[in-house]
């Protein structure tokens, strides 16, 4: 059975929905292979296709395969505990957004309210993506993110939002004895727990 299915067996929705939502979880044990670059330009090409207020599409990202000259320096800046697992993963990305928004071209930019959402939803797009074809993608706020922003020379506008390790699936024997215990898709919170009508309950 693959690794798709099992993450699904271990999901059972309150409610019928997509089975590719599902098979979307985070795992930590990937195995070192290499991404191709043709599989890497469709995972950027769906979070490319994201919405985002006004279609400012504020999202950029950074990314080094394994093997590349910069990975290890652009690893480091994940902290030690990520460095860890993430140093077998294909890629690593980091996922920034814009702070200002052009709202009419020739206008002075002003401040954004959405970009670290609509960064968001690029990365939701990414990982569904990554997902669809055969990979994983764990998202990280393990950073140390004022080294990051200095190592990738990050504008003052952009926020550094987050860091990704995508990868092919490996066996959880690759993980530290503490984490393999943990390397399962995690459930979610019932719905009467996230959702409410017209306001938040007293």
């Amino acid at each position: 059975m693959d690794t798709a299915s099992q993450g699904h067996e271990a999901r059972q929705p309150d409610h019928p929905v997509e089975r590719f939502i599902l098979e979307r979880w985070s795992p930590r044990a990937f195995d070192g292979s290499a991404i191709p670059e043709q599989d890497l330009a469709t995972i950027f090409e769906a979070a490319r296709w994201a919405p985002s207020a006004f279609n400012a599409q504020p999202w950029r990202f950074v990314y080094v395969r394994r093997g590349d000259c910069e990975w290890e320096r652009l690893l480091g800046l994940l902290i030690p505990f990520n460095a860890s697992w993430a140093k077998n993963a294909g890629v690593l990305i980091f996922i920034c957004s814009d702070g200002l928004i052009e709202m009419k071209p020739g206008q002075m930019p002003e401040p954004s309210h959405t970009h670290s959402f609509d960064a968001g939803a690029a990365w939701a797009m990414l990982a569904l993506q990554a997902t669809a074809l055969g990979y994983h993608a764990h998202g990280m706020s393990g950073v140390d993110f004022e080294r990051a922003r200095l190592e990738l020379a990050v504008p003052e506008r952009f926020r550094v939002e987050a860091a990704v390790a995508i990868g092919k699936k490996g066996d959880k024997s690759l993980l530290p004895d503490k984490l393999r215990g943990r390397e399962a898709p995690s459930k979610r919170k019932p719905l009467d727990q996230l959702v409410f009508r017209s306001r938040f309950p007293a």
